[in-house]
């Protein structure tokens, strides 16, 4: 099967100017077929403060009132995933940007409120994202970027964790392709040590993962990546990497297996 690289960038990497466009470029220069998955929840964050809206997150996850959904798909669907693909196109990369709810390619289902509400945030089924339409953006040499939000296909526009809408477009292309996903943020990797830049660990296992949440090593948004490296890994990807986004072309970081 052909190699398909998967990549999700979040945190600094996507919040300031110069990382993003530094990344980019890098990320331009990886072999094709290839996608990219991004958040923005700083930005989205920092909007929120400035208009009022309180922000309510639980484990690493944003809980999204109405309010905070219109802040969401304002940030995530316009200015960061337009600007991705502006910076894209001028690096070369023919890129095309999407929200889950383009081509259908994403359809979710609302959370259940129950045991926490978590608002208007989308849980998505591997099996009903549209693997065969990607495929055939990539198949014309266009590079799909993906924004962390998706549909109902009731007319409801929904936000999904962005390491959960990787991680599930990976499955999901892992039928047609050998799925390499890797998450880019700030971080050289998963740290042992937040305070050390250096004490990346290597390898995470799922018993080493469920050491280090016990421990307080891994929390808060670490969680949600890791848990959904393993479901990952679980469903037919191949390989999963943790690493820092300015070094997207070189072996470091974190193998998740």
């Amino acid at each position: 099967m052909k190699e398909l690289t998967i990549v999700k960038i979040g945190g600094n990497v996507v919040d300031k100017e110069e990382n993003l466009e530094d990344f980019l470029m890098k990320f331009a220069s990886v072999p094709e077929p290839k996608i990219l998955v991004h958040g923005g929840g700083a930005i989205a964050t920092e909007l929120c403060r400035k208009l009022g809206i309180p922000i309510e997150m639980h484990e690493g996850r944003r809980i999204t009132p109405v309010d905070t959904l219109k802040i969401a798909v304002m940030t995530y669907a316009g200015l960061v995933n337009k600007r991705i693909v502006a910076i894209l196109q001028k690096f070369g990369c023919n890129a095309i940007g999407l929200s889950g709810a383009d081509g259908n390619t994403i359809p979710a289902r609302k959370r259940n409120p129950e045991p926490i509400d978590y608002g208007f945030v989308g849980d998505v089924d591997p099996a009903r994202i549209d693997s065969s339409l990607i495929s055939n953006l990539m198949g014309r040499g266009i590079t799909p970027v993906f924004c962390a939000v998706t549909h109902d296909e009731n007319g409801t526009l929904l936000n999904t964790n962005a390491d959960t809408m990787a991680s599930c477009i990976a499955v999901a292309m892992s039928r047609l392709y050998s799925v390499r996903l890797i998450y880019c943020f700030e971080k050289k990797g998963v740290l042992n040590n937040p305070d050390d830049e250096n004490s990346v660990i290597p390898i995470i296992t799922r018993q080493r993962f469920e050491e280090l949440k016990k421990s307080g090593v891994v929390n808060k948004g670490m969680i949600p990546k890791l848990s959904n490296a393993f479901e990952a890994l679980d469903n037919g990807v191949m390989k999963v990497e943790i690493k820092c986004g300015s070094n997207i072309c070189e072996d470091s970081g974190t193998l998740v297996k």
